[in-house]
């Protein structure tokens, strides 16, 4: 593969987010390119975990401090799907010794 191909059919060969850093890759969601796909998969699952692991303690009324935790439900989905979105378009930078 070139520099530039992209492995995606669903990303244009112009538009592939390379990363070779993890600063890199923290820049490319901070910009946006992951956040249409990372918010698809975090809406839905979070708010599965968000019945399942919360779901009473909300219908009971006792949500204070539930919702942080609601919070790192919608979060970690995110972040583990922009982690996925990214992984195919790491460039390996070959370490010099």
């Amino acid at each position: 593969m070139t520099p530039g191909e992209s492995t995606r059919p669903d990303v244009p060969a112009h538009e592939v987010p390379a990363w070779s850093s993890p600063l890199e890759a923290c820049r490319l969601n901070l910009r946006g390119v992951t956040l249409r796909t990372a918010a698809k998969v975090a809406t839905v699952v979070g708010t599965i975990l968000t019945i399942v692991n919360q779901g009473s303690v909300i219908a009971g009324g006792d949500a204070a401090i539930t919702w942080a935790r609601v919070a790192v439900n919608y979060a970690v989905p995110f972040i583990v799907s922009s982690i996925g979105y990214l992984a195919p378009f790491r460039r390996r930078v070959p370490r010099t010794r």
